[in-house]
């Protein structure tokens, strides 16, 4: 098996590779850059964008390829912004020790059996999940549009809804798929495998989710707390694993994670811890945000912050592609500045993954706008990053109570 080795957003390469191979990675569209190498025949160039992670590609003739796409920021730091994003209250390094694992795949398994062992250490959870069925006993709620629906008027079997207490709960099916699908990804490592397979067992009886099927929904509750780390990481996995079908007969199985997602989230969901010392509500993704008067051109800033008086004074966006050799894109400004004439704000604010370009400001002719760009340094430990997150909160909330007393 051929093993391709990239690194996110990385210049190109040139690897000999089979042409169903090529052909499949162009197909994919999992890299940013695929294509025949002009220079060299059978070569062909491959680029990694933004997305990390690992897939197998297995042509029915029995030739296959691994494509590993390291991140540049630490693993660690990756997976801390991947746990903190589903459990802002908890994460935090030094929870599970990555051991020897340094590539992301054997990295994410190890921490992801860790934190399912953690959460199951006191038995499966337990709670109430609703019932519906055909049955020859009524017990529960009897469906009567159902029963007039299906049986026309025979009174058995009855069509009924019943809660019952079960450990077959949405946190257990999540888990169950989560160990499922790990044990199915290429890549990781056999003592990992092996402890995956310990907690197979114990989620043996847990209802396995069908492939295509919706996520079951979770609520973090005080009886579910012992799983809120675990859960998170499980929806990742799930989330970012794709095993399909390919043109001419190709399977693509693996785990990715989009880093300008994964970024995005997880700046958005500190500002808005940070930000709760302050009052107010934070809005992610806001929505019914128009550019025009006739509302016919939405748009949806990554975060925005409602004052007590319900008007909003902060609006934020993250951005993850600051990596350019020339600064910032401008485009990035014309958005912004969209954003704080629909919401009436004087100042936005533009949240890069720290590259080569500083902090800067700038006030746009003629209106007067600010427009603020920021960096932030990934390649820190956790503490210090969500501190810098912490600053820039006071920094944006001081700068908009001077906005409205100007």
């Amino acid at each position: 098996m051929a093993d391709v080795s990239l690194v996110e957003h990385a210049p190109a390469r040139s690897f000999r590779l089979p042409e169903t191979i090529g052909r499949a990675l162009v197909a994919s569209k999992i890299l940013e850059e695929a294509g025949p190498d002009p220079y060299e025949a059978g070569a062909w160039r491959l680029r990694a964008g933004s997305k990390v992670g690992a897939v197998a590609l297995a042509a029915p003739g029995g030739e296959s390829v691994i494509v590993r796409i390291t991140p540049k920021v630490p693993v660690a730091r990756l997976l801390f912004l991947v746990g903190y994003s589903g459990d802002t209250r908890g994460w935090r390094d030094g929870d599970v020790d990555l051991a020897e694992h340094d590539e992301l795949l054997p990295a994410l398994a190890h921490i992801v059996e860790r934190q399912i062992d953690r959460a199951l250490r006191q038995g499966l959870l337990q709670g109430y999940r609703t019932t519906e069925e055909s049955s020859h006993v009524v017990r529960g709620r009897f469906r009567e549009t159902e029963q007039i629906r299906r049986r026309f008027g025979i009174p058995l079997p009855a069509e009924v809804a019943f809660d019952e207490f079960t450990t077959d709960i949405a946190e257990n099916r999540l888990l169950r798929a989560a160990v499922d699908r790990l044990l199915r990804l290429p890549g990781v490592p056999r003592t990992v495998r092996a402890r995956v397979a310990h907690q197979r067992s114990r989620l043996a009886d847990i209802t396995p989710l069908v492939s295509g099927q919706t996520l079951p929904c979770w609520q973090p509750t005080r009886l579910n707390a012992r799983y809120h780390s675990a859960l998170p990481l499980a929806e990742a996995v799930l989330r970012g694993s794709s095993m399909e079908h390919l043109p001419g007969r190709l399977r693509m199985d693996g785990f990715l994670f989009d880093m300008n997602g994964v970024y995005e989230n997880f700046v958005c969901k500190a500002l808005r811890e940070a930000m709760r010392t302050h009052g107010g509500r934070s809005v992610l993704q806001a929505r019914n945000i128009h550019m025009d008067e006739r509302e016919s051109i939405r748009l949806r800033p990554d975060f925005v912050w409602f004052g007590d008086s319900g008007a909003p004074m902060i609006v934020a966006d993250a951005k993850y592609k600051a990596r350019k050799n020339r600064g910032f894109p401008n485009e990035d400004l014309y958005q912004m500045l969209a954003y704080c004439t629909a919401l009436g704000l004087p100042e936005g604010h533009l949240v890069y993954a720290k590259g080569n370009a500083p902090h800067s400001s700038h006030r746009v002719r003629h209106a007067g706008t600010v427009l603020h760009q920021h960096a932030i340094d990934l390649d820190q430990r956790s503490a210090g990053l969500l501190a810098e997150i912490d600053s820039l909160a006071r920094r944006m909330f001081h700068g908009s109570v001077q906005s409205s007393r100007g």
